[in-house]
């Protein structure tokens, strides 16, 4: 059975020679032993190649990628869309990545960005719901309760930046969850000044129980 020199490109002119009813099945190019010969020779070492299965290509879903399972003779080969044991390298994406709150180690990040959720104008109240982003910007356009939402299981760290405008009027307040807890236990008083920003940041660890509380920054024109 050949290990090595596969065809690199599919033969679209090549074909096995087809006999008629008058030919001579001893001749030269139709020698019958010959020909099952080369066939099972091809069929085995494509068995060897990528292995053997009940499932096919065609049952497969879209997008499915061919995987090898056990060795040898027992190898045998499935169609799924979910990748394991492999190592990706050099690779682009050119889609969004959920991750699935699965965790990464030993990773560089270079020339990344964070998604800023453009919340709507406040109104009496506002959500900051984590799923749409870990930087927030709501301008405050009435005296505002915010409730914080979906931030990531107790045990792991949920962080988000807050940034807080004042809206032509000015002298909105904010109401906050009474989760939050600030240094000395005294929440900090915003600006109040028309049109200006305080950009404020909130982590927990607990999923929520409990949000520490900073400010990073007032009075940002």
């Amino acid at each position: 059975m050949p290990s090595s020199n596969y065809p690199t490109s599919l033969d679209g002119s090549t074909e096995q020679p087809t006999p008629t009813s008058t030919t001579d099945l001893d001749a030269s190019g139709y020698e019958h032993d010959q020909v099952h010969g080369a066939h099972s020779t091809a069929i085995l070492a494509l068995e060897a190649k990528i292995g053997i299965a009940a499932n096919n290509a065609s049952a497969a879903d879209q997008y499915a990628v061919m995987q090898k399972s056990g060795s040898g003779v027992d190898a045998t080969t499935t169609w799924s869309k979910t990748i394991t044991g492999s190592t990706l390298a050099g690779t682009t994406l050119s889609g969004a990545v959920t991750g699935g709150d699965q965790i990464m180690s030993a990773v560089t990040h270079k020339d990344y960005a964070e998604t800023c959720a453009e919340n709507a104008a406040s109104g009496a109240a506002a959500t900051i719901n984590l799923n749409d982003g870990n930087v927030h910007h709501v301008q405050l356009t009435d005296n505002c309760t915010f409730t914080f939402s979906n931030p990531v299981a107790t045990g792991d760290s949920s962080s988000f930046t807050l940034i807080l405008e004042q809206d032509g009027t000015g002298s909105r307040t904010a109401t906050w969850p009474a989760s939050v807890k600030w240094a000395a236990a005294t929440a900090p008083t915003l600006t109040t000044t028309a049109d200006k920003f305080d950009v404020l940041a909130f982590t927990t660890v607990d999923g929520g129980t409990r949000w520490f509380g900073f400010v990073a920054g007032q009075d940002f024109a």
